[in-house]
């Protein structure tokens, strides 16, 4: 078992199968309390350091807990903020506005023997000011560390790994010269049909007995307008049963808000609003009904959206923890599986 250390940790989502990877997270950080506190619930024996890694102390003891536990692999997803005022004087002068350098020097300061970033696929795109220049984030890892490290990219699609929702994303690995670190093999696409279509229909509020299959209370006027959608299609495009405000207003959106999903593909990506019937691609596909109208006028049950973002079905949670926080940490994060298939691949195992 290979000892970790996990930076901006979020609530832990996307690190649920790294033990089965080999993988022991051993140290985490992440700046929310909330996040911070369920993250310590899924891994109670990891060692959680709640506060924001620019500051020194904070810095200085997640460094301190990284040599104390001999830390060996690093998972890193770091924010990219303030990227839009690139080339502006105070942006560069401000290292607290480009996080990823916080882990470049938690890097040179230990001995990994693999590191691992992933993020949105821009995140390997976007150009930072560096050492007197602007550079894409790979190009700084290898001038710092491509004399010591393999580092090697990918932009892949979870979809294509075992999980039922696509989801694109970029990864970065290093891995030191003389170990190996295979790529993950392609899967079958699981679609909505195969993973989540075995269970109940349910409408706004009725809850199935089943764990975490409820449905959300949703508004009438939206319910109105998603009972007259068609899966796959958006009600914004209704000529009649289109989503209104209180004031009987059109509500106007996007091709893809107030959208069914389609049962024969895989998820959409589950964002943060997964929880908002009128956010993207969130309504359920439904079925055709005998009056012409479509049953499921709701977002995706807590069950459905773990199974979607590869979690299990039954996970458990503590009291405390909201709809809507356990909907917004599952949107921040990369799918647990997407993850573990692509870290299993350390040391050359991918079977």
């Amino acid at each position: 078992m290979i000892k970790g250390v996990s930076l901006f940790s979020g609530a832990g989502i996307g690190e649920f199968y790294l033990k089965k990877a080999g993988i022991d997270i051993k140290v985490a950080n992440e700046l929310l309390p909330k996040r911070a506190q369920l993250y310590s619930f899924f891994y109670p024996k990891c060692q959680m350091i709640c506060g924001d890694i620019t500051n020194k102390e904070v810095f200085d003891r997640v460094n301190k807990a990284i040599k104390k536990n001999n830390c060996k692999f690093l998972i890193a997803t770091p924010p990219c903020q303030g990227m839009s005022t690139l080339g502006k004087k105070k942006y560069i002068s401000d290292k607290r506005n480009y996080l990823f350098n916080y882990v470049i020097d938690i890097i040179k300061d230990n001995d990994f023997n693999y590191v691992f970033f992933e993020n949105v696929p821009k995140f390997v795109k976007i150009k930072f000011p560096y050492n007197n220049d602007n550079l894409i984030i790979p190009d700084i890892l290898k001038q710092e560390f491509g004399h010591y490290y393999n580092i090697e990219v990918s932009i892949l699609n979870a979809m294509d790994y075992g999980v039922p929702q696509s989801r694109p994303r970029s990864f970065i690995k290093m891995y030191k010269k003389g170990l190996t670190w295979k790529n993950p093999y392609p899967q079958k696409k699981i679609t909505l049909r195969e993973c989540i279509g075995d269970l109940p229909s349910l409408e706004s509020g009725q809850d199935s007995g089943i764990k975490w299959h409820y449905a959300k209370h949703h508004n009438d006027r939206e319910i109105l307008a998603a009972k007259h959608t068609l899966e796959g299609q958006s009600a914004i495009y209704n000529d009649i049963f289109y989503p209104k405000k209180a004031n009987g207003e059109r509500i106007k959106g996007f091709h893809n808000t107030y959208k069914r999903m389609k049962w024969d593909e895989p998820a959409p990506a589950r964002a943060m609003n997964n929880g908002n019937m009128g956010g993207t691609n969130n309504i359920h596909p439904g079925r055709l009904l005998n009056d012409g109208t479509v049953s499921d006028a709701r977002v995706l049950t807590l069950r459905e959206l773990f199974i979607v973002s590869s979690l299990p079905a039954d996970l458990d949670l503590p009291d405390w923890c909201t709809d809507n926080l356990i909907r917004t940490v599952i949107g921040e994060a990369i799918p647990p599986l997407f993850s573990y298939n692509f870290i299993k691949g350390i040391g050359g195992n991918n079977d």
